[in-house]
């Protein structure tokens, strides 16, 4: 009887893995077709990089959280750069990942009070983004930060030329770099109370600055 549970859930997976792919392959054909190299590289980057930013658990895995992310139209550094790094290369771009270790109190955004208590107590993180391999050089592109959110005072890249190192929304404390086959080295472990709690709000606070950006010119509520 286990075995036969086993199959099953195998089988389950795979049908699931299949149905990812495909919402994958759905948005890339729709953000390339009949545009060039360079249009395809930026609309797939500018695609990515509109989706609103927020941390959610379930989208960290490496195999299904891109495709979760695009049915969701909400995402993290995490499968934001795990989608770019698979449509850059069916592009035919080669593409690292580089992580990035910082800490959530340092960002340089005006917390709540209650939300930077948490900020204080959460552990070293680790920012995602890709190097891609453009004209010979090792390009940054960073799609993590939706536009509304520069009203938070957070770094966005808007204008991209499609060749030109991008910002990082943050000041990292280093640099490390994965060759694609090593996803599974840099997903995250499982969040603890303190990081479910911290995400939880900060999303709220995100939520926030976009309805703020979208009525007025103000500061976002707190």
């Amino acid at each position: 009887m286990a075995a036969c549970h086993t199959r099953v859930a195998r089988n389950g997976r795979s049908e699931d893995l299949l149905d990812m792919r495909h919402i994958v392959s759905e948005r890339f054909v729709e953000w390339t077709t009949g545009r060039t190299e360079v249009e395809a590289r930026i609309r797939v980057f500018e695609g990515i990089r509109d989706i609103p930013y927020a941390v959610i658990p379930e989208l960290l895995d490496s195999e299904t959280g891109p495709a979760r992310m695009l049915q969701l139209n909400q995402g993290s550094c995490q499968p934001k750069h795990f989608l770019l790094e698979e449509m850059y290369t069916r592009l035919g771009i080669r593409v690292l990942y580089a992580r990035y270790p910082f800490r959530w109190d340092e960002i340089e955004v005006e917390y709540p009070p209650g939300l930077l208590a948490l900020a204080r107590k959460m552990p070293l993180c680790h920012h995602l983004a890709c190097k891609a391999v453009i004209d010979d050089r090792l390009v940054l592109v960073d799609a993590t930060v939706d536009p509304p959110l520069e009203r938070l005072g957070l770094r966005v890249n808007t204008g991209w030329d499609g060749v030109s190192s991008q910002t990082l929304p943050l000041r990292p404390d280093g640099e490390e770099l994965y060759h694609p086959s090593e996803k599974g080295v840099i997903t995250p472990p499982e969040l603890g109370d303190v990081e479910l709690e911290f995400y939880s709000q900060m999303n709220r606070l995100l939520d926030g600055a976009r309805s703020g950006a979208q009525g007025s010119s103000g500061p976002p509520p707190v």
